[in-house]
């Protein structure tokens, strides 16, 4: 029914009907949909567009805090893998909200490679969501069948009015770390013979790279345009955001790969 819908007035109109999808699967369904456009010449730019604080969801999972998840066990039973999944798909479908939050709100001040990097981004994470979703219901569960944290919308509410601090604080901290504990999750799968979810969580990290290099790209840009060093906006701005220390051990080499060199996080490691 979606692809029915009118046609938006423009990009942040289309960015702010995302968000206000309440169903999962539609939502990654819409998510797509309005990239084709975008992709297509069939959007423009229009005026600022006013996103909610926190974008539609549906009415499970259940959001916890992150403490108040129970702890996923490491073995490789049915549990701990549909667990594993859940997880993934719940920061896929944050992931989405995330790309076109940074549309919806920021795009009328970035030149147009801006506006495509985080359209394109909004594709792939519900093209994600959508791959994990098929391996849950294939393993007999769905997205919405387990309890799921909600930390993660957290640093993008508290950034909300600062490009900026948002880039250093979601590509280049939370996206950065999904680098770091991917492939141990894409080795476990492995050794539980699940090579169709191991296979799906390698496309998702190649992938990020290119999601985490954008982070970079136009975090430096900004940077540029302001005049300021980015390795001490980096610092200052992680410092001011994010609670605690980033966590080792690094990927480096994808992390390298995507722009973010060691003198940028080491220093705000836990060693």
């Amino acid at each position: 029914e979606f692809l029915t819908m009118t046609v938006p007035e423009n990009i942040g109109a289309a960015a702010c009907r995302v968000l206000r999808t309440t169903d999962a699967t539609q939502k990654a369904q819409v998510s797509r949909h309005m990239a084709n456009l975008w992709q297509t010449g069939k959007l423009d730019f229009g005026p600022r567009a006013f996103p909610d604080d926190r974008p539609a969801r549906p009415p499970k999972p259940e959001l916890r805090l992150p403490r108040e998840m129970p702890k996923r066990g490491k073995g490789g039973s049915l549990e701990n893998r549909i667990a594993l999944l859940h997880a993934v798909a719940h920061i896929e479908l944050n992931a989405i909200d995330l790309a076109w939050d940074l549309v919806a709100r920021f795009s009328h001040v970035m030149p147009r490679p801006f506006t495509d990097d985080w359209v394109r981004i909004g594709d792939d994470e519900a093209r994600h969501f959508m791959m994990i979703e098929e391996r849950l219901r294939a393993l007999g569960a769905f997205y919405g069948a387990l309890p799921a944290h909600d930390g993660l919308w957290q640093a993008a509410y508290d950034t909300r009015h600062d490009l900026m601090a948002r880039l250093a604080i979601v590509p280049l901290v939370l996206e950065a770390r999904g680098l770091d504990v991917t492939p141990a999750m894409i080795r476990r799968l492995e050794r539980f013979n699940d090579a169709k979810s191991a296979a799906a969580l390698k496309v998702i990290y190649e992938e990020e790279v290119s999601h985490v290099r954008a982070g970079w790209v136009w975090f430096t840009y900004l940077c540029e345009q302001d005049g300021v060093c980015p390795k001490k906006q980096y610092h200052h701005l992680v410092k001011t955001h994010f609670k605690g220390a980033l966590k080792p051990p690094f990927n480096t080499a994808a992390r390298d790969a995507a722009g973010l060199q060691e003198e940028f996080y080491l220093p705000l490691s836990r060693n």
